[in-house]
Formats: C-alpha cells, structure tokens, sequence
C-alpha cells in the first residue's frame, strides 16, 4: 500500500534511516507476523495481547504498528467475525494505536503517533463501514470498541468521518440505536452522536428523523435531570447541537415533545439546595437551550422573526419567566453564572414582547408579607452585588425593559422622588421599603462622601435607560432636586449638576500610583457620561439645564482636552459638547451655540476635537464584536468549579487606552450606533455654526439712503463705514473658512477605517466651504470690477479737465492778441494826431467800429464755451458727488488743476496799469 510505505518513511525518520531497525520496530513485526501467519489459535490470541500492550505503552511501537499494522487487524476484522476474543483483541488494539500517549517533556515538533494513526484509517471508507457493521454484534465489548474507535476518529477528523457515514446505509440509525443500549454503551454513542452533529445539517436532519429528542429527554430524565451526572450534559449538549440556528428542528421540538421536560430541568427541588459542579453545568446547558430557542434560528431564516416570537410565547405559557427569576433573583445560594445567565435571560424574555413586559412588572417576589416588585429586587442586585458579570446581567434586564416601552419608562420615571436628607445617607441596607425610583436616586447619592462612587455609577447606567428616547422622563428627570449635605451650602440643586458634580469627583479621584483614570474606576467616568449623552439627546431643556452652570462648560473642555483620562472618556465628553451644540436652542448670550463652539475653538482647537471622534471610533470599546459573556459548555471543555465561581475575572483586552472591559458590555451595539450618527450631525453643525460670523448684520434698503437734514459729508462717512463694517465681516468669514477647511484637511476628509461613515458629513462640510468661498470670491471680483470702473471714470474726467484748461488757454490768448491790437491802434492814432494831418481819419469811430466787430466775435465764441463749460460742469458735479460717495478725495483729485489759468489776468493787469 502508498500509505503504509509512506508511513514506512515516516518511521525511518523518526528511529533513523529507512534501513534502521529498532527493538519496537522488530517486535511489532514479528508480533504482526504471528497474527496473520500464525498456526494456532491460540498462538494468534496471545500475540494480540502482546500486541495491544506495547502499542499502548509506548509511541515507537504506535507508529511502527501505524506503518505495517492496519492492513493486517482489518482483515482479521473482515474475516474472523466467529472469532470474538480475535475481534475483541483487534477492536482493542486499535483503540490502544489512536489513543495517546501523554509525555511530560513531549515536544512540540515531535511525531504524533495517535494523530498519525487516526488520519490512516479515516482514509479508507471501507474501514468506517466495517466498524459501524460491528455495531450490530452481540458482544457487549465488540461493540463499545467499535464506538471508541469512532470516537477516536471523530475527534481527530471530524469532516471526514462525518463524510463517510453520510455515505454509509443506515450508518446513523445504528448509532442512534446504541441509545438504547445497555449504560456504558449508550452513553459512548451519546459522545459520539455530540461530536457528529457538530456543524452538520444533514446529519442533524436524519438524527432528529430517528427521534431523538424523546430519546434524549428519556435519558434526562432516567439519570435524573439537573441532578445527573455527565450523561445529562452529553445530552443537553446534543439538543443544543440539533436546535442551534435551525427553526426547522426547532419547530419540531415544539409540536412534538414540548417545553415542559425541558424548563422542568430548571425547577429546584427541596428546600436546602446544593448546587455541585456537575449541577451548575447542568443548569447553565438547560440555560443555553433556552437561548437557543429565543434566537429562533439563523439570521438567514425567512422564519426566523415568527419562530423566536412562538417559541418566547410558549415558553411564557409554561412560567418559564417565574423559575428565571427564581435562578437569577431569590436563590441568593446559586452560583454567580447560573444567576447571571438567569438574568440575562430574563430580559431576552421580556424585550420588545408588550405582554411579558407587563408580566414583569407586575411582577412580585418573596412570600408574605414580605413581598416586592420583582424590578425593585433586581435594582438591588445592581446596587448591592460584588460581581460585575451580575452587575452587567441585572443591567440588561431594565435595558430590554426599557426599550421602545415608553409606557414602563414612565411607570418608573414616576417613581423618582428624592427622600428626605436624613435617608439620603442611610445605609443601602435600609431601602426595603422604599419604591423604585427613590431607591434608585438613593443609590445616586448614597457613595458621595466617601469618594466610592461605583453604586453612583451603576444606577447611573439604570437611569439612563429610563431616560433613553423618552423626552418626557428626561423633562421629569430634571425637575428633580436634591437637598444638600448641609444647609449652609447652598440650595438644592438640579440631579443634572449633581451628576457632574460627581464626574468631576471621579475624574479627580487617583490611584495610590498617583495616575488618574487607572482601570479601577475608569468606566465610572465612562458610564456617568453615557447617562449624560443620553439625557441630552434631543432635549433642548436639558442642554440648558447642564449650560445654567458656568463650570460645566469649563469642566467638559479640560475633560476632552485630559490626556491621563481614557480614550472613550476623552471622546463622551467631546459628544457631550457636540450635543450642547446641536440641541441648543437657546439666543441668550453665553449659553447659544455659538459661544459653546467658540469656547471649543479656542481652547481645544477643531483639529484636536475632531480627532477625539476618530480615537474613540478606533479604540476596541467601539470597534470590537461584543464579547460573548456566557460561553455553551461542553464536555469536552468543561470548567472546573473554581473557574465557574471565578468567571467574572476579566483580564482588560484594551491596555493601550486603559478602557475597561465592562464598556464593552454597557456600551451596547444601539449605544455604538447611536453615538456615531450623533458625530456625524455634530460634525455638520460645528461647521455651520463656525462658519457663521457671530453678528450678523441686517442690511436694511432705507439705511443705504441720504437721511434728512444729513450733509453730504456725513452721509458718505456713514456709507464708508457701513461699507467698511461688511469688508470686516467678509475678512472675518474667509479667516472662519480657512481656519475649518486647515483642520479638516489635517484630520484627513473622514477616517480610512470608516469611509462610509464619514461621506455625508464630509460632502455637506465641502459644500458649506465652497459655498462661502465662492459668494466671498464674488463679492471680491465684483469690489474690483467696481474699483477699475471708478479708476476709469477718474481717468477720463482728467483728460476732460485738462481739454478744458487748453480751451481757457487758447481763449485767453486770443483775448490778449486783440487787446494788443487795440492797443497799437490806439498808438497810431495818438501818432496821427500829433502829427497834424488836416483832414483826420475818424479815429474814434474806427476804434468804436473794430471794438464791435472784435466784441461780436467775442460774443460768440464765448457763448459757445460757456454753453460747453456748463455741460462739463454739471458732469464734474455728479463724478464728483460719486467720487465722495465711493470714499475718494475729490479736492486730492482736483489738485494741481488749472493753477495757471490766472496768469493771463495779471499780464492784462500790467497792460492796463
């Protein structure tokens, strides 16, 4: 055979070379020899036990037997069948060569024989249909070997062998006909039938076809329920196998045999109750087919939804509610994870079925006539037990109450009525009488003056399941006040600043190392702030309620910004101030919007507080599966009692941010998911809102006219300085913009391990930004255009100005040339008179003639300049009230124009004098 000889390889590896030959290697094969060679009888039977007991004793001889043995014992199995002792020895032997040998100083790396073995003869059909024919003998031991020796294959190639069967006729009905069989071999067919239905539907299928949940509860019930031994754990883990995420089988349980041999596991019997290991185990397996059966089967059942629903139903229909809270609640003796799985089943029971809610809260325990509401007793679990696994599992009982049942919110949040000061700080021990809400805010202010603030958290966490998604309990929640220590210190004061107030106390409290935030109270800060996350949520009264007091404020700000406090606290408290945004209503200044993002800015920087988000996202508390608190139990693992009464020491998976392990379990998938569709609207309107300028000017038309009796000159400041309050606005808003659009590019435009969490808020961000950049690039180029247009008009109106000079020029000149020529006339006349001609021209007439025609000309060229001077005057007026209109110096544009235009006056001065 390729195997053997490949084996044979293997054996001369492990002893030496291929040739070597060991004592074990020489014995196995003579021993081999006699049995198959073998003349007598007798001779052949002795060499089987020889055989079987070194194979047993020692791992040489197991892999020598590995590498020549098979061939030889299967044919003595095939053909020998009269034979019993001959079958016996083989079955027996073989059983011995998969079995393993346990070495102290075994290695790691070394050969495994047993394992080795089991894969050799799992290769071979054949070989697995011969030991299930042997199934089927009369011999009580041919048959239990044959089951070991499955087993042992099962256990080592499980696929494999669950393969074979499937293809062997009636290869299961055998099996699940070794149930009736007599003790010992049932009980090895149950071990087996456990491992076979591990993750195989179709052999599930065809086991529960072969009846075997009446067989399974027979036996139960024959070894005597939760007070059997190991057979009842075999059992209840083979229906746990068969119901797990299948509605199909489950259903059938239902309709066939019913709940009523199942939930009868969980009654206690006697008054005295002992609870041994096996006990416990018992229990916690019964426990885990009830929450099977509450799941209804896989998430991918189309049934699923209307299965879990009949399965709680019926279940209810049987009081199963009434003996969970009998295990979790009054047996005080049972062990920490039976209680705990009571409990926490107890709200898997109740969560979101009306009925069952209104089941367990007029729900009383104990006996008359002290007697309480079964709430007010699982309170106290939470206020009074030592274990946080207990703790953890009474808090998911008000959770499942709580949700989406605004009706039993407010049944408990009516109840929240403080008590006197004199049983404020009475001892937890004396809140026997008092109602549900008034020991619940008894447990918030009973640990305040010894610093010991893990009650005040624990009913913090049970508080804000009341208040979640319930406006009206938060708004009664706030107009609770409580008294203070003494009267000299002040009036009450709201439950709201109370809880702060105990924030700061435990964020301030230290290790005996000196560290703040260490794990032994890490999660008190975390879980005073989830109650604070919750209450603010969509509550406008209560942003105002936390923002009445200045501190808070300031307290939330260091907290966000304190590097020794955890990442998730860092991050509750960067939500609380997001919330203070986004659900403030309020206009009065110091307590709006904006100066809550101004603060932010200022002194945290949006940068900063935006990377509190992706910290806290990142870190295992949000980003890990929640952990299975209750893990099934097996026999094949089974814990030991002291591991049972020591389950809830958790080891912290988190030592990078020092979160503690209970967070994962508070911080729920609902909580997780909540907090990350609150980022993303906090991240949206931190922009708006610091994207907005703080005052906002209201630009009203009739500002923008002359007021009357208001000059020119204080019109235009007034114009010049509204224009210059908006230019100041602008400048503000692109500073604000370019602030934001610097952080957010320096946080990066949403986290790589969350982009689909970060694309809405990211796109509305971008929008906002461009947006406002480009409203304030428009008004920038249309202040340009404006100012070009206006430099143009300057232009042109000084080229007209300088047109009119040259005019006035030529004009004056023109003047002085006649008066010139008058002027010679004149002299030549004097000439003429003094030279005595006797017959002299009409000097007088001539002048009085060339002084009319001259002033006709005169006349009419100085009527059209006017008539043209008029025209640019009234043009220089109107660029002139629009120059001082827009801001500039008119008198500083004029300067220096037409200075010399007096000069040919005073030339006419000099003629004249």
């Amino acid at each position: 055979m390729d195997l053997v000889s490949g084996y044979k390889g293997v054996v001369g590896l492990v002893f030496g070379n291929e040739n070597s030959s060991s004592n074990e290697d020489s014995y196995v094969e003579r021993l081999l020899d006699r049995i198959s060679n073998g003349v007598l009888a007798e001779d052949r039977r002795n060499a089987m036990i020889e055989l079987q007991s070194i194979v047993a004793e020692s791992r040489g001889a197991q892999l020598a037997f590995g590498a020549m043995g098979f061939p030889v014992l299967m044919s003595v199995l095939k053909e020998e069948r009269d034979d019993v002792e001959m079958i016996r020895g083989a079955l027996e032997t073989l059983v011995s060569a998969l079995t393993p040998i346990d070495h102290a100083k075994e290695s790691k790396n070394e050969v495994q024989p047993a394992l080795m073995n089991t894969d050799l003869l799992s290769r071979e059909a054949d070989n697995i249909s011969l030991l299930l024919s042997l199934l089927s003998e009369e011999d009580f031991y041919i048959r239990y070997y044959s089951l070991q020796i499955l087993t042992a294959l099962l256990s080592n190639s499980q696929n494999r062998l669950q393969e074979a069967i499937l293809t062997i006729p009636r290869g299961i009905t055998r099996l699940m006909d070794m149930l009736m069989d007599r003790e010992v071999i049932r009980n090895e067919a149950l071990l087996l039938l456990t491992y076979l239905t591990r993750e195989a539907e179709e052999i599930q299928k065809i086991v529960v076809f072969e009846g075997a949940f009446d067989k399974i509860f027979s036996i139960i019930k024959e070894e005597g329920g939760s007070d059997g031994g190991v057979v009842v754990q075999d059992c209840l883990e083979l229906l746990n196998n068969l119901i797990r995420n299948n509605a199909s089988n489950q259903i059938l349980l239902r309709e066939t045999v019913g709940f009523d041999a199942l939930i009868s596991i969980l009654k206690l019997r006697g008054t005295a109750y002992s609870f041994t290991q096996q006990k416990t185990i018992n229990i916690l397996s019964a426990l885990d087919t009830i929450n099977l059966l509450m799941l209804g089967g896989a998430e991918s059942e189309p049934t699923k939804e209307a299965n879990k629903l009949n399965n709680i139903t019926a279940l209810v229909q049987k009081k199963l509610l009434d003996y969970l809270l009998v295990l979790g609640v009054e047996s005080r003796w049972a062990p920490i994870p039976i209680r705990c799985a009571a409990l926490r089943y107890v709200g898997d029971l109740v969560a979101g079925h009306p009925k069952n809610l209104e089941a367990l809260a007029s729900k009383v325990l104990g006996e008359e006539p002290q007697v309480e509401p079964a709430l007010n007793s699982i309170l106290r679990i939470i206020l009074r037990t030592s274990s946080m696994l207990e703790f953890i599992a009474a808090d998911h009982v008000f959770k499942s109450f709580c949700e989406r049942n605004a009706d039993g919110q407010m049944m408990l949040a009516s109840t929240l009525i403080p008590q006197p000061h004199s049983m404020t700080h009475a001892p937890i021990e004396e809140d026997v009488n008092m109602s549900f809400g008034s020991m619940l805010l008894h447990g918030l202010t009973l640990s305040e003056s010894d610093g010991d603030l893990e009650t005040c958290c624990r009913a913090a966490s049970v508080l804000s399941h009341i208040l979640k998604d319930n406006v009206p309990c938060k708004e009664r929640a706030l107009r609770i006040e409580l008294e203070s220590p003494s009267p000299s210190l002040g009036p009450p004061e709201p439950l709201m600043h109370r809880m702060v107030k105990y924030l700061a106390l435990s964020s301030n409290i230290k290790s005996k190392d000196g560290k703040p935030g260490t794990k032994g109270n890490s999660y008190v800060d975390a879980i005073i702030l989830k109650l604070l996350v919750t209450w603010l949520a969509r509550c406008p009264s209560a942003v105002q309620c936390f923002l009445d007091s200045r501190p808070h404020l300031t307290f939330l700000l260091e907290l966000v910004s304190n590097p020794s406090t955890t990442v998730s606290v860092r991050g509750l408290a960067a939500i609380l101030l997001g919330e203070c945004v986004i659900f403030n209503n309020s206009e009065e200044s110091g307590k709006d919007a904006y100066t809550v993002v101004d603060a932010l800015s200022q002194k945290v920087g949006l940068t900063s507080y935006f990377l509190k988000f992706d910290e806290m996202m990142k870190s295992f508390v949000f980003s890990s599966t929640k952990p299975q608190l209750h893990k099934p139990q097996m026999r094949s693992a089974a814990a030991s009692m002291a591991e049972i009464e020591h389950v809830d020491e958790q080891d912290s998976s988190d030592q990078k941010n020092m979160d503690h392990p209970i967070l994962s379990s508070m911080f729920d998938t609902y909580f997780v998911e909540f907090i990350k569709r609150l980022e993303a609207d906090i991240r949206e309107m931190i922009v708006d809102v610091y994207s907005r300028p703080k005052n906002e000017v209201a630009i009203v038309p009739a500002e923008l006219e002359q007021k009357s009796g208001e000059n020119d000159k204080d019109y235009i400041k007034r114009l010049k300085c509204f224009v210059e309050t908006q230019c100041f606005e602008i400048q503000s808003l692109l500073g604000r913009n370019a602030t934001l659009a610097e952080d957010l590019a320096k946080i990066g435009w949403g986290n790589s391990t969350q982009p689909e969490q970060r694309v809405g808020s990211d796109r509305v961000q971008v929008e906002t930004l461009r947006r406002n950049l480009q409203e304030a690039s428009q008004r920038v180029e249309l202040l340009k255009i404006e100012k070009a247009k206006i430099e143009s008009e300057a232009s042109m109106y000084q080229n007209l100005a300088a047109k009119m000079e040259s005019d006035l020029k030529s004009l004056s000149d023109a003047y002085n040339s006649l008066e010139q020529a008058n002027f010679h006339l004149e002299k030549e006349v004097k000439g003429l008179k003094s030279g005595g001609a006797s017959s002299p021209p009409d000097v007088e007439a001539i002048k009085a003639e060339a002084r009319e025609e001259a002033q006709k000309e005169s006349e009419v060229e100085l009527n059209d300049l006017l008539v043209c001077l008029g025209q640019e005057q009234s043009k220089v007026e109107k660029l002139s009230s629009r120059l001082m209109e827009l801001g500039e110096d008119v008198d500083k544009l004029l300067e220096g124009i037409g200075d010399d235009m007096g000069l040919p006056e005073d030339g006419e001065e000099d003629v004249e004098d």
